[in-house]
């Protein structure tokens, strides 16, 4: 078996983090195929590694008890780095694929984002259970987030820091990109929250900081950080940073205390998608549970459950007719709604990583 620890991803180095670009056609004799695009370009690496590695632990899962409907389903994977030629050819392959049924899990937020725009040229395959943090307006009707994007996660985040008592916070973009993209509605969300924003230098980081980036970038600010002996600086940052890895990359001040948002249940909850996500990984990976993970996880659980509701043959029409009709389910406890096309009360929950380096939550 291939060597997916996150150690050795770790050794591996960020610019050198990759995953097997798999070959671009379904394995010979799989009845069913499921691909999944990801993004494996080192700022979104540690997010994609995990998130399939819960993936793969499903569909090894979901096999093991007979496939779906009788059938194993081949998991095809298509990695890329995130853009450009390469994530073209990667839905192309997917799309002339004849036992390709779904798209289901592609990650992170800009694959996620580039497929669905892709999918709306050839409107066949449903686009399943993507990790789409942005909102997405969806003419084309073929694409069916489950998980609460980032604004369902800003907002929750605003709430959680007024329930604090906070007025005030620090806001940090990791990239410019970012900046054009999420600047305008923080700023609304926190006028709405009644809480003030200012921008943040790492010279003079207030008590709170709202970080809006990927692992490294956040790793690269926390390392800048300069706190006067005694104070404390709680980061607050979204569903992009992976606190298993950050607290592998390790140097991190003394006194700082990082809080991500995640559109999953807390990986130590008792919910049963939960315990089978820590069985599958017990079984076929030597790994930590990560929320990151436990979204691959339940990605794959969603799209098998969705495969096995179409009546009569499954095949890609049948797919995308039954994704279309949005029907509320459960995922071992997890619950999927929708009003009309959209999304509804997406779960968010938060995790810490604390200043001596354990992980709550």
């Amino acid at each position: 078996m291939p060597d997916f620890s996150r150690r050795a991803a770790l050794r591996a180095g960020a610019a050198a983090c990759t995953l097997p670009l798999l070959p671009a056609r379904a394995q010979e004799g799989a009845a069913l195929a499921v691909a999944q695009i990801i993004d494996e370009s080192p700022d979104q690496h540690d997010v994609s590694r995990d998130f399939l590695v819960g993936a793969r632990a499903a569909w090894a899962a979901v096999n093991a008890d007979g496939g779906v409907r009788g059938q194993r389903v081949q998991h095809w994977v298509l990695a890329t780095q995130g853009r450009g030629a390469e994530l073209r050819q990667a839905w192309q392959a997917a799309l002339a694929q004849p036992g390709c049924v779904a798209l289901s899990g592609c990650v992170g937020d800009e694959v996620a984002a580039s497929v669905a725009t892709l999918a709306a040229e050839a409107p066949t395959l449903a686009h399943v259970a993507p990790w789409l943090m942005r909102p997405w307006q969806d003419a084309q009707d073929g694409v069916f987030p489950i998980f609460a994007g980032y604004p369902a996660q800003i907002e929750h985040a605003l709430r959680s820091l007024g329930q604090m008592g906070i007025t005030q916070a620090g806001v940090v973009f990791g990239r410019p990109a970012l900046r054009q993209q999420w600047e305008g509605s923080l700023s609304q969300a926190a006028r709405a929250s009644g809480l003030q924003l200012h921008a943040t230098r790492p010279e003079q980081p207030p008590l709170m900081v709202l970080f809006a980036g990927a692992t490294p970038e956040l790793h690269g600010f926390i390392g800048q950080l300069r706190l006067p002996a005694g104070r404390q600086c709680y980061v607050l940052a979204l569903a992009d940073v992976n606190l298993q890895v950050l607290a592998q990359l390790g140097h991190l001040p003394r006194g700082v205390s990082v809080i991500a948002t995640q559109p999953v249940p807390m990986v130590g909850s008792s919910l049963p998608v939960v315990r089978a996500y820590r069985a599958a990984l017990a079984r076929w990976y030597d790994e930590a549970p990560t929320p990151q993970g436990l979204a691959g996880f339940i990605a794959a659980r969603h799209t098998a459950d969705l495969l096995a509701s179409v009546p009569g043959p499954i095949t890609r029409a049948g797919v995308l007719a039954a994704s279309r009709r949005r029907s509320a389910s459960s995922v071992g406890g997890y619950m999927v709604r929708y009003q009309g096309r959209e999304l509804a009360a997406g779960l968010v929950t938060q995790a810490m990583l604390t200043a001596d380096g354990r992980i709550i939550g």
